[in-house]
């Protein structure tokens, strides 16, 4: 059961070790990019571990990098963050493929609530696109990427997008804040069905949140012909966030007409991030799931994203 409980499990323990996780990506040899440096707009506090948002940035080698960027939002229920296996392991991979990979750090509840996690990541792909010149990144070909209540928000960030602000002081908010691709690994999504993950719903809204906040934040009743093509895998056995959540965003996109890849496999409990087991949180590998990150790579190469040209749309 251990293995299957989902985010419930990954929530409690990943916001025991929150803290810890992020001092140790912050040790590591990669820059650390405060979103709002100069104070984080809704902050209740100046714990850095809590109330600043971050990007941990993972630069691909100059040798293989291909101009595309990837910004990666762990999951964990919306209390905690899955920093290791949702966050480090997913940067070196998009590495290993010449993508230049963001860490998100984003806020989280009981302590803050939406749209606090939306403005992290609207700022985190704002962030990439303003700085692209400096970090050599195609700005039309930012990735965002989520596992669980992290899909969640990544998939908030493709169907609640805004095309920036032209007039603003701030240069990183003239543009727009639209992810060119989407990437959902056992995303949460349908908030307003019987296939919610409550305890993500109540991290994200509070106890008592109006049915048309939920509905509103329930992504695939928010797909538009403009929503990015997406990515999604998830297994049948998972528990914690059942499938339909993938599914259901899936038949939107088609509905759309927006480019869509689904992958169902057969086995695999929740939290498998790249499918080789997650010791840290009793996950066992899956040799099955372990086949997503390669099919992820050959869609991102027919999407033109692998390429070392500009290339995207």
């Amino acid at each position: 059961m251990a293995a299957i409980a989902g985010l419930g499990v990954l929530a409690g323990m990943a916001s025991g070790t929150a803290r810890g996780q992020a001092a140790a990506s912050a040790s590591e040899p990669h820059d650390v990019i405060s979103l709002w440096p100069n104070g984080t707009p809704g902050a209740v506090g100046n714990d850095p571990d809590r109330d600043v948002p971050t990007l941990t940035m993972w630069k691909a080698r100059p040798e293989i990098a291909t101009g595309s960027a990837a910004v990666i939002c762990p999951g964990g229920g919306y209390g905690g963050l899955a920093m290791d296996h949702e966050g480090r392991q997913v940067a070196e991979w998009f590495n290993s493929l010449g993508v230049t990979a963001f860490v998100l750090k984003y806020r989280l509840g009981p302590r803050y609530h939406h749209p606090a996690m939306l403005n992290d990541v609207g700022r985190a792909i704002r962030t990439v696109r303003a700085n692209a010149d400096k970090w050599h990144i195609d700005p039309h070909r930012i990735a965002v990427i989520g596992f669980s209540a992290g899909g969640h928000l990544a998939s908030t960030a493709g169907t609640h997008y805004n095309a920036g602000k032209p007039d603003s002081d701030d240069p990183i908010e003239r543009v727009s804040s639209r992810p060119d691709r989407m990437i959902l690994v056992y995303p949460v999504i349908a908030l307003a069905t019987p296939y919610s993950h409550k305890g993500s719903l109540r991290n994200l809204l509070g106890d008592h949140p109006s049915q048309e906040l939920v509905e509103s934040l329930s992504n695939e009743r928010q797909v538009t012909k403009d929503t990015p093509p997406t990515f999604l895998a998830h297994t049948n056995a998972d528990t914690g966030v059942p499938a339909e959540n993938s599914l259901l965003f899936a038949l939107a996109l088609r509905k759309a007409g927006v480019p869509v890849e689904l992958h169902l496999f057969e086995r695999g409990p929740h939290g498998l991030g790249l499918g080789g087991g997650v010791a840290a949180y009793h996950v066992p590998a899956e040799p099955s799931f372990r086949a997503w990150p390669k099919l992820c790579e050959t869609w991102l190469k027919n999407q033109g994203f692998l390429d070392r040209k500009a290339g995207g749309n």
